[in-house]
């Protein structure tokens, strides 16, 4: 199998960042509309999703299966987030379920038809 390491942490990056970019996009209009926060989050909110829809498109599979991926990356970063943004204990269940996700995530990013190339 002569997938190249870089190309694994590029993939597993890149869903990541990806994640990130649509946290803050729903983050950002938490903060205005349930915490009071300012009006001018708005505009990050705006450019946060459209950075989560361009990262979408630079991976380079079928649709279906990167979304099916990105759910895990995305569980993973959501209790990443819970943890060091909203200050909250993670549960072994959290952690173990993390894993969980993680790992399906793998599965389908690294096998032969998979999103590494």
């Amino acid at each position: 199998m002569g997938i190249e390491f870089s190309k694994i942490v590029g993939t597993f990056f890149l869903f990541f960042v990806t994640a990130i970019a649509e946290i803050l996009g729903c983050y950002f209009p938490y903060l205005i509309l349930n915490q009071g926060k300012s009006q001018w989050l708005w505009l990050p909110t705006a450019l946060s999703l459209a950075v989560f829809v361009w990262l979408l498109t630079l991976h380079p599979a079928a649709s279906g299966r990167i979304y099916a991926a990105y759910g895990g990356i995305y569980i993973f970063t959501a209790l990443l987030w819970l943890r060091f943004v909203d200050q909250v204990s993670l549960s072994r269940w959290d952690v173990m379920g993390g894993i969980v996700v993680l790992c399906g995530a793998a599965l389908i990013i690294l096998q032969p038809n998979g999103l590494v190339r």
